[in-house]
């Protein structure tokens, strides 16, 4: 099953969304989509079951928990470690820094 949904939020970032689906693919099954609104592309991963779902926007990456629809922001290059760790049941609060 999908593990982790990536999200560049506009067109711009797709090489950037690219670049950290090639980083994760290896490690976790991912899907790749950047195509309609980022609120689509949520529903879209959650109706499929998708538990964490990666956001690429011009500030870094955040990390979406389908459960609770909660937010963290991480930095790049602890973006592998704090997948795995929420996916191994970390809460999402003690992953990142919360985006309201």
């Amino acid at each position: 099953p999908i593990k982790v949904g990536i999200f560049p939020l506009v067109n711009k970032l797709k090489d950037k969304g690219d670049e950290v689906y090639n980083n994760l693919k290896n490690d976790f099954e991912c899907l790749f989509d950047s195509s309609g609104s980022i609120g689509r592309r949520y529903a879209r991963a959650d109706e499929i079951g998708i538990p964490a779902c990666v956001t690429i926007d011009f500030d870094g990456c955040t990390i979406r928990d389908r459960d609770t629809t909660r937010q963290v922001r991480v930095k790049a290059d602890g973006l592998k470690a704090a997948i795995a760790s929420f996916l191994s049941g970390t809460p999402l609060e003690k992953i990142g820094e919360p985006v309201n």
